[in-house]
């Protein structure tokens, strides 16, 4: 099965009078949603006994949580000093998520920043990942997904092929394919729904079978400019897109079992229910095709 969840709290599940995330597991579950992302984006703030209370709530619930590691992260950085923080920030990560009960970490590659080129920002975010992989061999951190995610920007590191080449760096490394960004950035590129299967079949030739079955999934839809992303949407959106049902054909079609968190602004939870619903009909009447 493909769980879908939101990113955060709707804002509904604040109108509805709940404004802790203890409530958040069993709030999702009695919509169908069974994963949920918690961002630590501006900074590892969670006490350890808050995100051990946060993981009992939602193992109760039977809920899996994943992290966003800080966005400020960058592993394209030149200065030393300046990557040991970064990895500081992803380990700081890691130990939350296992209190919380979960193993998904994602991670943003970091802004080109100085670098004159994008193969040169490449090379040492690659380099910079090795970097991370023995500090978690260090910790004894084996137990712990680390989504390289792709970004909606054009001046940040995270096409879905700099993804890939990241990704192939540790075993423990998964990709995190955000359709919204990936549209974004490329002009609404997935508004035709064949790029869908493109864009997973590039994936499944450059990856592992196990690395994409169980890869990340950031889906909304994003208002994009010429430079790339610009701000999220909700699902109402009718100009810029991407559409979901392409998105879940081609994960029914490969037999793909990822996890799904919808990023809509303020709607992720109603957004996730409605992904959740087509998947539901689609891979229902799949089945029943082929039994026939």
């Amino acid at each position: 099965m493909i769980k879908f969840g939101p990113s955060g709290n709707s804002a509904s599940f604040y109108s509805g009078g709940y404004d802790s995330t203890c409530d958040a597991g069993a709030w999702c579950a009695e919509r169908g949603l069974f994963a949920y992302e918690y961002s630590f984006g501006r900074g590892v703030r969670l006490s350890k006994e808050t995100a051990i209370s946060i993981g009992q709530a939602f193992s109760k619930a039977g809920v899996s949580i994943s992290v966003h590691a800080p966005y400020y992260i960058n592993f394209c950085n030149k200065d030393s000093e300046a990557i040991s923080k970064s990895i500081g920030y992803v380990l700081s990560s890691c130990e939350r998520v296992k209190d919380m009960g979960g193993n998904r970490v994602v991670i943003h590659a970091g802004s080109l920043g100085d670098c004159a080129t994008r193969e040169e920002a490449l090379n040492i975010a690659c380099d910079n990942f090795k970097r991370l992989t023995e500090s978690l061999n260090k910790r004894g951190i084996n137990d712990i997904f680390l989504c390289i995610e792709t970004m909606g920007k054009i001046g940040q590191l995270g096409t879905v092929d700099e993804v890939i080449e990241i990704v192939k760096i540790d075993s423990r490394f998964l990709p995190c394919i955000d359709f919204g960004h990936v549209n974004a950035r490329e002009q609404g590129i997935l508004n035709y729904a064949e790029n869908y299967n493109t864009l997973v079949q590039k994936l499944l030739n450059s990856l592992p079978f196990a690395k994409i079955s169980q890869m990340h999934v950031h889906f909304s839809k994003i208002m994009y400019g010429a430079r790339g992303e610009l701000k999220h949407l909700t699902f109402e959106d009718t100009i810029y897109g991407p559409n979901y049902e392409p998105m879940i054909d081609s994960f029914i079609k490969h037999n793909l079992h990822p996890t799904v968190l919808c990023e809509s602004d303020g709607t992720q939870a109603e957004d996730a229910v409605s992904m959740l619903k087509y998947y539901q009909r689609t891979a229902h009447n799949a089945q029943r095709t082929m039994k026939e």
